[in-house]
């Protein structure tokens, strides 16, 4: 396994043996022991290079065939250009937010004061690791960037901080 996932790159995990813990339709037949020795299988630092853990719920049929359209594709395609248009600009074509180094995060990743107390909140109270606090500002320059925000809001970083959610609440004790 490559020690940085490859550009466009997932993974994809259950949070327990049986696969169905968190499921609201089937009860998790893993005890606690279980689902322990499982999350302890996989390692902090492979964690640490996961930038965006999501947890997808099962969709029932209702949710489905009653949703009401979102975001065209084209909407979301434009907005999305417009963040690559950004980010080219501002690293001068040769990279994306999530391949900057430690220097560029520090330099490109400039937050609002509501913002660094929040992060400055979610480092301590996560006890993250550098790693992980550079991947977080490089998901909230994202984030900003698809608002069309030069700086990084306090509502940029929280978004980018649930995204690491799975990891305070599956794999660390």
């Amino acid at each position: 396994m490559p020690a940085e996932p490859q550009k466009g790159q997932g993974y994809s995990l259950h949070a327990c043996p049986c696969g169905y813990l968190g499921d609201t339709s089937r009860a998790c037949t893993c005890t606690p022991a279980q689902i322990q020795r499982y999350a302890a299988r996989i390692s902090g630092p492979l964690l640490d290079r996961i930038d965006l853990q999501l947890e997808v719920p099962r969709v029932d049929y209702q949710e489905l065939s009653g949703r009401e359209p979102g975001e065209s594709s084209a909407v979301i395609r434009k907005r999305v250009q417009q963040a690559r248009e950004r980010q080219r600009e501002r690293l001068g074509g040769a990279t994306t937010n999530a391949r900057m180094t430690p220097a560029q995060v520090r330099r490109f990743c400039r937050l609002s004061p509501d913002a660094q107390n929040l992060m400055q909140a979610a480092f301590r109270q996560l006890n993250l690791s550098a790693r992980s606090h550079d991947r977080i500002l490089k998901v909230a320059r994202t984030i900003a960037d698809l608002a069309g925000s030069a700086l990084i809001e306090a509502a940029h970083i929280a978004e980018a901080v649930q995204y690491r959610g799975l990891e305070a609440r599956y794999w660390r004790s």
